[in-house]
C-alpha cells in the first residue's frame, strides 16, 4: 500500500466478512477463571500439606506392580476439557499409589533428598513467572537473583571470593561443563575444529577414582572423548583417590603421546562419601597444569557446618566444583550449582550470540546462555533464595548437623551389634553396613553367602514399604546404604530401621 492507504475498500476492494467472536465465546479460549484457580489452589495446597503430615502412613516404596499406572489411563487424549476436580481426583487415586516417597523420613536410600514447603513455594512462582533466564534483558530478576544468592552460598561455604557460580539442572550437566571448560582450557581448538577427523588429536585424559559418579563417563561420552578417555586411579582401603597412583598414571599418559586434561577428586562419593585428598590431588594438577574439577555434589552442602570444614581442604585450589542444594540442603529438585575460579573458562567454550540474542546490554550484563548448552534456563534461584531466608545460615546448619549425628548414631549400633559391620567410614549422613550373621551361622558367613543375604534382606525390606535402602559392593562385598537426609528424619526413625533389619534378619534365617 501507498503512504496514506489504510484499507483496500479505498481502491475498490471488499475486505471479506469477519465473523468475529462474542467477548462470552473469547473467554473460553482463555486460561482457567481466576475464582476456579484459587479454589483449586487451595486444594492444592491442602492436599500437599496432608501429604507431608501423613506421609509416614504412606509405604515408602510404591507398590504398584510395572505398567498399572499406564493401563489405568486412557489409550488416546481427552477429546474435549475436564473439569479440573475429576483431574485433581486422580492425583489421590491413582498417581500417589504410584509415587516413591522421596520426602519419607524412611527414605534412606541412594541420597536422600530433602524438599522443603518453603521451596515448594518457590517452585510454585518460578512455574508461574514462566521466565525463560538466557538473556539479562529477558529475565532481570533470575539474572541478579541467582548472582547474589550463589555468593551467599560461596560465602556460607567458605569458599573464596574469586569463585563465580551458575545454576543447572544436575551434577551430571554441571561436570559435564566442568569438563567441556577442561578441554577448552588445553588449546585443542575442538570448538572450531571437533574432535573427528583430525591426525593431530592425541588421546584426552580424564582421571578419577575407582569409586566415582557415572556421570564422569557419560560426561565424557557426550563431550565426544569417549570411555577410554577416562582412566580410574586405584583406591585406599579407606576408598580414597591415592595421590601416588594418579601420578604414577598422569607420567605414564605423557610418555605414551596422551594429553590429560581433567582430574575429578570427589568429596563425598557416591558409593561410601569417602573423601579424595583434594589437596594432594591438587599439587599434582598444578605441577603438570591439569585442571582440577572437584565433585562435592553430595556432600559439599556439608561444608556450612564450621565442624565439617576440615574434610574439604584443598577445595578451594580447584578450578570448578559441583554442589547439589537440591540433595542436603531442603531444595526442591533440580538445582546444581558449577563454580569456577574462572568463569570466563566456560564463556570461552560455550558462548555463542546469534543476531536475535544480540542485546545493549551485552558486555556490562551476565547472560545465563553463555555459560552451558542450554539456551533457555529455570528461575531455579527463587526457591534457593526462599530456602535460605526461611531457615537462615544457623537453620540450615543446625539440620544438617543432626543428620549427622544420626548416621553417627545408627552407625554406633552396627559396631555395637555382633549380627552387622560396618563397610567403611562414615564422614557425613551415609552409612555403609551389611547383616554377617556370624554369631548365629558360623558355617555360611563367607562373602558369596553374605552377599546373597544381604541383598534379599533389602529387596525383602523395600517391598514391605516399611523403609527404603539402596546397596553398593565394596571389595565385590554386597553393602547396605543407609542415607540419612530428610528434613522429617527424627532419630524415631532411624530407630525402626535399625529394628525392622533385626526382626527382618532373624526371620530370615530361621526360614
Amino acid at each position: 500500500m501507498k503512504d496514506g492507504d489504510v484499507l483496500p475498500e479505498l481502491h475498490g476492494l471488499k475486505c471479506p466478512e469477519t465473523n468475529f467472536m462474542n467477548p462470552e465465546q473469547t473467554k473460553k479460549l482463555g486460561d482457567m477463571p481466576s475464582d476456579e484457580f484459587r479454589q483449586h489452589g487451595r486444594a492444592i495446597i491442602d492436599l500437599i500439606a496432608e501429604y507431608f503430615d501423613h506421609i509416614e502412613d504412606l509405604p515408602v516404596l510404591s507398590q504398584i506392580e510395572p505398567g498399572s499406572l499406564a493401563n489405568a489411563l486412557p489409550a488416546g487424549p481427552p477429546e474435549k476439557g475436564e473439569e479440573f476436580e475429576n483431574v485433581f481426583a486422580d492425583i489421590e487415586k491413582l498417581i500417589i499409589p504410584a509415587v516413591t516417597h522421596w520426602n519419607h523420613p524412611n527414605f534412606h536410600g541412594l541420597f536422600s533428598t530433602s524438599t522443603s514447603s518453603v521451596g515448594i513455594f518457590g517452585e510454585m512462582l518460578a512455574a508461574a513467572f514462566d521466565m525463560k533466564a538466557m538473556l539479562w534483558r529477558a529475565a532481570p530478576a533470575s539474572a541478579e537473583l541467582e548472582d547474589v544468592v550463589l555468593d551467599w552460598l560461596r560465602q556460607m561455604t567458605g569458599l573464596p571470593d574469586v569463585f563465580e557460580g551458575i545454576i543447572y539442572d544436575t551434577a551430571s550437566v554441571s561436570t559435564m561443563h566442568a569438563i567441556a571448560a577442561a578441554r577448552e582450557r588445553a588449546g585443542l581448538h575442538i570448538r572450531e575444529l571437533g574432535m573427528s577427523g583430525r591426525a593431530d588429536l592425541p588421546l584426552l585424559r580424564v582421571y578419577c577414582s575407582e569409586h566415582v559418579h557415572s556421570s564422569i563417563e557419560k560426561a565424557c561420552i557426550t563431550l565426544g572423548l569417549g570411555i577410554q578417555s577416562v582412566k580410574k586411579i586405584e583406591c585406599s582401603e579407606r576408598f580414597e583417590m591415592i595421590p601416588e597412583k594418579l601420578e604414577e598414571a598422569i607420567k605414564d599418559d605423557i610418555e605414551n603421546g596422551f594429553r590429560p586434561i581433567c582430574v575429578i577428586p570427589t568429596i563425598g562419593t557416591t558409593s561410601t562419601s569417602s573423601i579424595d585428598p583434594v589437596d594432594a590431588v591438587a599439587d599434582i594438577c598444578e605441577r603438570y597444569g591439569i585442571w582440577m574439577h572437584v565433585d562435592a555434589a553430595y556432600a559439599g552442602s556439608a561444608a556450612i557446618i564450621p565442624e565439617m570444614r576440615s574434610l574439604f581442604k584443598g577445595w578451594e585450589r580447584a578450578d570448578s566444583i559441583v554442589m547439589n542444594p537440591h540433595k542436603w540442603l531442603f531444595t526442591p529438585f533440580d538445582l546444581s550449582v558449577l563454580y569456577c575460579r574462572d568463569l570466563n573458562e566456560l564463556k570461552k567454550a560455550f558462548s555463542l550470540v546469534p543476531e536475535y540474542l544480540k542485546t545493549s546490554e551485552e558486555g556490562t550484563v551476565k547472560n545465563g546462555m553463555d555459560y552451558g548448552i542450554q539456551l533457555g534456563r529455570r528461575f531455579r534461584s527463587l526457591k534457593l533464595w526462599f530456602v535460605m531466608r526461611y531457615f537462615g545460615r544457623e537453620g540450615m546448619i543446625e539440620r544438617l548437623r543432626e543428620h549427622c549425628r544420626l548416621a553417627q548414631l545408627f552407625a554406633s549400633w552396627v559396631d555395637a551389634s555382633p549380627d552387622f559391620e560396618m563397610m567403611a567410614p562414615a564422614p557425613f549422613a551415609l552409612v555403609c553396613f551389611r547383616a554377617t550373621g556370624a554369631a548365629s551361622i558360623p558355617a555360611h558367613h563367607d562373602d558369596e553367602f553374605l552377599n546373597s543375604f544381604n541383598e534379599r534382606l533389602m529387596n525383602e525390606i523395600n517391598a514391605s514399604g516399611k523403609a527404603y535402602l539402596s546397596h553398593t559392593k565394596l571389595n565385590g562385598r554386597f553393602t547396605l546404604r543407609l542415607s540419612v537426609g530428610s528434613i522429617r528424619v527424627e532419630e524415631r526413625h532411624l530407630a525402626k530401621v535399625w529394628g525392622i533389619l533385626q526382626e527382618y534378619r532373624s526371620e530370615m534365617l530361621k526360614a
